[in-house]
């Protein structure tokens, strides 16, 4: 989910609504909804602002340094406007904020991964900034005029975690500083500090070329008694012999038991480099690479096989076409990073080649040579469109799932519905679970996530793509 606006303020479209009471899933997204629970004093009115958020109730929410805003309609269709505040970092803690940032390139890589970096949390509370909201941090306003957390204002908090979750940069913007104007300051630090250091190593290479041989001085380990002519440097030998010339660059340096010593090759013309932990550390945020060239709009036609000589026994040139044709449009998709150039099987292929919606003789072969027949491909193609490969192994294969998965899995059954509404689920399955008294299923995929499935005309078949909240993927199975 993304939002829209300038840097100072980014609007979020209206949430569907979701079932189940688990709002974040990130550590930092959790610690948020902790500073609402442990701020709010009415634990009903929290419950309220769950269902709210849950029904899809909160609508679009506008993030700003300082305030939250959206608007939240009760049942009865009456809206309030609800506001929550949360205290902007200053100047100079954010000065302070971006210095930590740059000292790790760890947490800029987090950050631009989309990630809140546990140990940037911790660095910047010990330098007295407080980044995640803390108890009595969210204060909250409402057009109902409530003076505690009312349902409108927890309804806007729960739907929050959620943008929290997809991106911490709506916190930091909360604090004070979008996305754009912080990537700009870390970027611009590290390359002062990357700059700094290039002028520390050519200081030290600018005295390391002074007192490597200049003309009529002494080089390096000479002494009173052994000065060096013009162009040569001065190395005292074990019985005070006379100095070595060196060619351009190079200066004879003293053994520690007065024999000449290795020759060492001084800065020269180069340029001073970098350390590698301020090379990397600049990584993360030099400016982007040039955008990709755009596609073209539609793939490219392929050659027609209508010539004056026929096939050869055996060839299909309409089949050839169609062929062609499906290579150039997954050409055309892998370009444009929509396909994952997975190797599938034989039956998987026909599978996808179906879906590509071809006329209905190169459809029955497909379905003939697949061995699937026709219902079969047909169940094979609804999985395709919503999950490729993956959504097609959880139709065909009953994966028999680990002790531990098995663990997590039931532990995101238990929490997935407050007690009140948890559903009658019963085990179908090594991963499947149906809805008693009702034609909806849930399977879980190898992946951990649960894809929904209903019953059609005495068969399972796929109701709708992939979620991380199993609450959510029943909706999808029980939808009409």
């Amino acid at each position: 989910m993304s939002g829209y606006g300038t840097g100072d303020e980014r609007t979020f479209a209206a949430l569907p609504p979701v079932r189940g009471s688990v709002f974040a899933r990130t550590w930092w997204g959790r610690a948020w909804l902790k500073a609402l629970e442990d701020t709010a004093l009415d634990g009903q009115q929290l419950k309220r602002g769950r269902r709210h958020a849950r029904a899809g109730a909160v609508g679009a929410v506008s993030v700003r340094p300082g305030r939250i805003t959206a608007v939240v309609q009760e049942p009865d269709g009456t809206a309030y406007r609800g506001d929550v505040l949360l205290q902007e970092l200053s100047d100079q803690e954010w000065d302070r904020f971006v210095d930590l940032a740059v000292d790790s390139a760890g947490h800029i890589a987090a950050l631009l991964d989309r990630e809140m970096p546990p140990h940037l949390v911790e660095d910047a509370a010990a330098a007295g900034l407080d980044l995640l909201p803390g108890i009595g941090d969210l204060e909250p306003r409402c057009g109902c005029e409530a003076w505690d957390h009312c349902p409108h204002t927890a309804a806007l908090c729960y739907q929050v975690a959620r943008l929290l979750d997809e991106d911490p940069f709506v916190l930091l913007l909360m604090r004070g500083r979008g996305e754009r104007a912080l990537l700009d300051a870390l970027q611009e630090r590290s390359a002062a500090r990357a700059a700094g250091a290039a002028g520390a190593q050519g200081s030290e290479d600018d005295a390391g070329r002074r007192g490597s041989g200049a003309p009529g001085s002494a080089g390096v380990g000479g002494a009173s008694d052994a000065a060096g002519a013009p162009g040569t440097s001065g190395v005292p030998g074990a019985s005070g012999a006379g100095g070595i010339a060196g060619p351009s660059g190079v200066s004879g340096v003293a053994g520690a038991s007065g024999t000449p010593g290795v020759p060492v090759v001084s800065g020269g013309s180069g340029g001073a480099g970098v350390s590698a932990a301020e090379a990397f550390a600049a990584g993360g945020i030099l400016p982007p690479l040039p955008a990709v060239p755009v596609p073209p709009a539609v793939p490219g036609e392929p050659p027609s096989l209508d010539t004056e000589n026929g096939p050869e026994p055996g060839i299909d040139p309409a089949a050839l076409e169609f062929l062609a044709a499906d290579a150039a449009a997954r050409a055309h998709r892998m370009l444009s990073g929509a396909l994952d150039d997975t190797p599938l099987t034989a039956a998987q292929d026909a599978v996808r080649l179906a879906a590509g919606d071809p006329v209905s003789w190169i459809a029955a072969r497909l379905a003939e040579g697949s061995g699937r027949g026709p219902t079969g491909l047909e169940l094979g193609v609804r999985a395709w469109r919503f999950g490729g490969a993956a959504a097609l192994s959880v139709l065909e294969e009953e994966w028999e799932p680990g002790p531990e998965a098995l663990v997590r899995a039931h532990a995101q059954l238990a929490e997935a519905w407050e007690d009140g509404e948890r559903p009658d689920l019963r085990p179908a399955g090594a991963a499947r679970w149906t809805l008693a008294g009702a034609d909806a299923q849930l399977r879980l995929g190898a992946d951990g996530r649960w894809w929904p499935y209903r019953k059609e005309h005495g068969h399972w078949a796929p109701a709708g793509p992939a979620e991380q909240d199993p609450a959510a993927a029943l909706v999808a199975a029980e939808a009409p």
